[in-house]
């Protein structure tokens, strides 16, 4: 530390750091949080991205108040350009809350190729941990559904085997549409399991219908998990009737 660090207290991602109890303050004067917010949206540091996302982290009262501090540190994040890349991509890796919040700005940073980039290497991360709420799960796999990106499927596969069935559900209705032979297996697995919930086997089966995947192996199984409008062809394939 030089001498204008100690003058100053701290150097400027220490500063950064010490106004982290400030943003994060739901209570006494709303100034107080207003004016950590705008320091730190006027530093160069790192730091400071990390310490503005955790105003992403509470809610205050009144909702109007909140709703416009978030808008407003969204807008101070962007502004730091590719320097936010790197700590908004290690929040929405490490972070179960704001999730939604992580996504929209590395939108405005990132091109589409880059942030599926993130958002995979953020699926490999999670698909190998327990997390108690699912949300943050769910968030990322509604939005890489429709994407035609090829490191999707292969990073959405292991959420089959999620503890949660929203997560379940998800990841079924991302991999149904994209036709990846790997997921055939766990989708029939998922169909034909009796400890599988309804109205998991229900989107498993709309799933592998869409994916004209075979079912071999599991024929006897699936034609006793068929409902209506749902039937086996002669190929041995779901078929969907209009």
């Amino acid at each position: 530390m030089g001498l204008f660090d100690f003058l100053t207290g701290g150097s400027g991602p220490e500063k950064a750091l010490k106004l982290k109890s400030k943003v994060t303050q739901k209570y006494g004067e709303p100034s107080t949080r207003q004016k950590a917010l705008q320091q730190l949206g006027e530093m160069k540091y790192p730091e400071a991205v990390t310490v503005l996302l955790s105003r992403f982290t509470i809610t205050v009262d009144p909702l109007t108040t909140d709703a416009d501090e978030k808008e407003h540190t969204f807008e101070l994040i962007k502004h730091f350009g590719q320097d936010a890349v790197a700590p908004v991509s290690a929040f929405l890796k490490t972070s179960d809350q704001a999730t939604s919040w992580a996504l929209r700005i590395l939108q405005e940073l990132l091109s589409e190729d880059a942030l599926m980039g993130v958002i995979t290497d953020t699926f490999q991360h999670l698909s190998s941990r327990y997390t108690r709420d699912p949300e943050k799960k769910v968030v990322l796999l509604h939005h890489v559904l429709g994407k035609q990106d090829p490191r999707v499927a292969p990073a959405v596969l292991p959420f089959l085997e999620d503890m949660s069935d929203d997560v379940k559900i998800a990841a079924i209705n991302v991999l149904g549409p994209l036709k990846y032979e790997p997921a055939r297996e766990p989708l029939l697995q998922l169909l034909t399991n009796e400890d599988t919930a309804r109205r998991v086997q229900t989107v498993a089966l709309a799933a592998l219908a869409e994916s004209g995947f075979g079912v071999q192996g599991y024929q006897e199984k699936v034609q006793a998990a068929l409902v209506e409008p749902y039937s086996l062809d002669k190929d041995g394939r779901i078929q969907r009737r209009p």
